[in-house]
């Protein structure tokens, strides 16, 4: 069946329209419930959330939801999302919910759904509870509707976690970290960590209001960070984004580090000790082929996937992998945590540079990305990329990269935007790619 609510990541769509309303939320949680209803045992279900302001509504429709189907609710407040994967699998219970948009602004938001392992949801249990949506759910008799209870440990129990994934003998006394935070979920959580580790920390992006969750900080406007790195004096910068599964690092002279750069150090950095499993790294289409050609010349390899944390993680995990993430900051360190942590791929990141004594901007810029270009197309309706004259653009690009570079051009799951990226060793020819397959899309989509 075809999917109209879940997308690439979960459900995800602007407040109180569409997917994301208060109604469709509570009818989320009756279907999740109840296909998670297995046994005879009480069932539990772990919720957590951004800072966002529409947090509130979608938590208490997904409570009543859970709760009318017979489902336990422990709810956790603000925390990241692999926070939320940490405590479903602690608790024992038999799903966890994020309600968060990730890295879009404060209007959207979204549903990740995990499963008693801490993993994200199978296909098969995505397509079961979308087609749930769509009918009438056996509620539960009167004597055994669920309760919902708040715990108050929660950032405590994450904090602890994250900190194991450090071996005892490393502590980051004598670093100057500054961290932005996005006003997002790990507001509280990653300065804690850090500096409970022995860190200065310099914290920014760590006073949320509902509203500016993402708003000119984190991981994908890193500006901010980039001045209080620099004015502040800090070894290193640490951005996150709103539901801290992502990290993109700043270096001491202010320069921008992305994922590519962070799965090369940390995976050559296992590498080194004998514990990289799977030969290599897994990444996407996105990732530079500078990366590729980096790992290729450390005797490793890079496997590529489509774009989204999920098929990483599917590949990881039929591969034997243990590192893998994507260019935009998506780490998934298999070691420590079934889905992307950004607060965890940073301690891994700060621990290399205590070991290394090197400054930030040495240790982590290990190779030349060739010239990278990604461009994106808005669209209101429809399918550009069917479009006659759209199919020739690209064809005369791919022919023009060919041997030198690729082409990547796809529609976002999460958004009406069609992503154009192009790279090769000759940057005119990159730029010139993406512009005329920009501008036919664009032609196609008026």
């Amino acid at each position: 069946m075809s999917r109209q609510f879940f997308g690439t990541d979960g459900i995800r769509g602007r407040t109180n329209q569409g997917a994301m309303t208060a109604a469709i939320a509570m009818k989320v949680g009756q279907a999740a419930g109840t296909r998670f209803l297995r046994g005879t045992h009480k069932h539990r279900v772990v919720i957590g959330k951004d800072t966002r302001l529409s947090g509130y509504m979608l938590e208490n429709a997904m409570v009543a939801g859970f709760t009318s189907v017979g489902m336990d609710v422990v709810l956790l407040g603000p925390m990241p999302t692999p926070a939320v994967a940490l405590l479903t699998r602690e608790l024992r219970a038999d799903v966890g919910v994020m309600i968060s948009a990730s890295h879009n602004p404060y209007e959207d938001n979204g549903i990740k759904l995990f499963g008693p392992d801490g993993f994200k949801l199978s296909d098969e249990d995505e397509l079961a509870i979308e087609a749930m949506l769509a009918q009438d759910i056996a509620l539960a008799p009167s004597e055994d509707i669920g309760r919902a209870r708040r715990i108050d440990d929660a950032r405590g129990r994450y904090i602890h976690a994250v900190k194991r994934s450090l071996p005892e003998a490393i502590r980051l006394d004598g670093l100057k970290i500054a961290v932005d935070c996005a006003n997002g979920a790990a507001y509280q959580v990653a300065p804690s960590a850090f500096w409970e580790l022995g860190a200065e920390v310099v914290p920014i992006g760590v006073t949320p209001n509902g509203k500016n969750i993402n708003a000119k900080c984190g991981s994908t406007h890193v500006e901010a960070l980039q001045e209080t790195v620099v004015s502040s004096g800090a070894d290193i910068g640490i951005a996150l984004d709103g539901d801290a599964d992502r990290l993109i690092v700043v270096d001491e002279k202010g320069q921008t580090v992305d994922g590519d750069q962070i799965m090369a150090l940390i995976g050559t950095q296992l590498a080194a000790r004998g514990a990289l499993r799977g030969g290599g790294v897994v990444a996407t289409v996105m990732s530079n082929l500078g990366l590729e050609r980096y790992l290729n010349g450390q005797g490793l390899t890079l496997e590529r996937t489509k774009v989204g944390d999920r098929h990483v993680l599917e590949r990881m995990r039929a591969g034997g992998f243990n590192v893998g993430g994507e260019q935009s900051g998506h780490m998934i360190l298999l070691d420590h945590a079934t889905t992307g942590d950004g607060t965890v791929a940073a301690l891994q990141v700060l621990a290399a540079l205590v070991q290394s004594g090197k400054p930030a901007s040495e240790m982590l810029h290990l190779f030349d990305p060739v010239p990278q270009l990604l461009r994106n197309v808005r669209f209101a309706g429809g399918k550009p990329l069917e479009a006659d004259r759209v199919k020739a653009v690209i064809a005369e690009a791919e022919a023009a990269l060919a041997g030198k570079g690729r082409l990547v051009i796809r529609a976002s799951g999460t958004e009406p935007v069609i992503r154009v990226m192009a790279e090769g060793d000759d940057a005119g020819e990159v730029e010139a790619a993406v512009a005329s397959i920009c501008a036919a899309v664009e032609e196609a989509a008026a």
